[in-house]
């Protein structure tokens, strides 16, 4: 099949780069290093010049010879690209945010190769605690592509990572989202406190430690909060009732009970009701188990996990600003 359009999904620390065809189809994909913090320094020459700008030559490495073969091929990217510290700043748009409003405000740059580079924006959430999302926007809106829209009403879209985040839509929008900063938290702890020293890492997955943590979390103990249980960790440990190599695995329960706790509670009160919304889940395989895993035991009994959301997201984001017409997207 002839390809129709190259989507980039550009982080903080990886790119990764997809050849789609018609209805979004991924024809080939690529992985590379090359996040905004950890650009190639190398210079070579790019279009018969010398280059030593680290976002064209991640580019040119991603795509380049997609574009040889394909000049007249439009490109999107989405993620840390577009802030401030990216490529070229595509400024935040606000809450509620839809397919037509993200695809009509994206950033656009031409690069040294003489193509354009069409940037996504992030999503601000203007409140007292302002709350903001870049890239997360685009794989939310791949997994409403397939969704009816009354579906939303009880529907609540998970995306595990280092800064999760929870996000509530409503007739295809994104109208409000919480971020946890959980990943971030288990690795400073790890590698940053007394607590990553008696870890002993690299073992297998200890459901049973995982469990652990959570159940703790849940427990008349952890209402105290994550600020007091977390020193459980170090001192399960010097009791003896935790080894080393379980004590991973049950701090990252911990810290996922937590957060998940905290989620089911401030559901709830917005729902002003018992009952828990379905889950649709975005992200890393090994990470969504484990959220599953945690989420049924706090009360989430309806979880599933999305595929392919970040390339059908831009891809709609793509026919939004008319870049590419729309197709049929292929059915799941």
């Amino acid at each position: 099949m002839l390809a129709q359009l190259i989507a980039l999904d550009w982080g903080t620390t990886s790119l990764r780069a997809y050849k789609l065809a018609a209805g979004g189809q991924v024809l080939e994909q690529r992985s590379l290093s090359s996040g905004i913090m950890q650009l190639p320094r190398t210079p070579r020459i790019i279009n018969g010049q010398e280059c030593a700008d680290g976002f064209e030559l991640a580019f040119d490495e991603a795509c380049g010879d997609w574009l040889d073969a394909q000049p007249d091929l439009p490109v999107i990217a989405c993620g840390m690209v577009g802030s401030a510290q990216g490529w070229r700043e595509a400024a935040y748009c606000d809450t509620p945010a839809n397919v037509a409003n993200l695809g009509t405000s994206l950033q656009t740059l031409r690069s040294l190769r003489g193509v354009d580079v069409h940037i996504v924006p992030g999503v601000i959430q203007r409140s007292r605690l302002p709350n903001v999302m870049r890239g997360e926007e685009t794989q939310v809106l791949g997994v409403l592509q397939n969704l009816p829209l009354e579906q939303g009403a009880d529907l609540l879209i998970g995306l595990p990572g280092s800064h999760s985040k929870w996000v509530e839509v409503a007739d295809g929008c994104i109208v409000h989202f919480d971020t946890f900063m959980t990943g971030e938290i288990f690795a400073v702890l790890s590698e940053h406190s007394i607590l990553g020293r008696t870890q002993q890492k690299g073992a297998s997955f200890d459901g049973q430690a995982f469990d652990r943590g959570v159940q703790v979390a849940l427990s008349a103990e952890g209402e105290i909060g994550p600020l007091s249980t977390l020193f459980s960790a170090r001192s399960l440990g010097l009791t003896g009732e935790l080894c080393a190599t379980a004590q991973p695995d049950y701090l990252s329960g911990l810290l996922i009970g937590h957060e998940l706790s905290a989620l089911a509670n401030v559901q709830r009160r917005r729902r002003n009701s018992v009952h828990l919304p379905s889950i649709i889940l975005i992200g890393n395989s090994q990470l969504c188990a484990r959220y599953s895993r945690a989420l049924d035991a706090c009360g989430f009994t309806r979880v599933t996990l999305a595929e392919q959301a970040t390339e059908r997201g831009l891809w709609q984001l793509a026919v939004a600003a008319g870049l590419i017409a729309a197709h049929p997207s292929r059915s799941t």
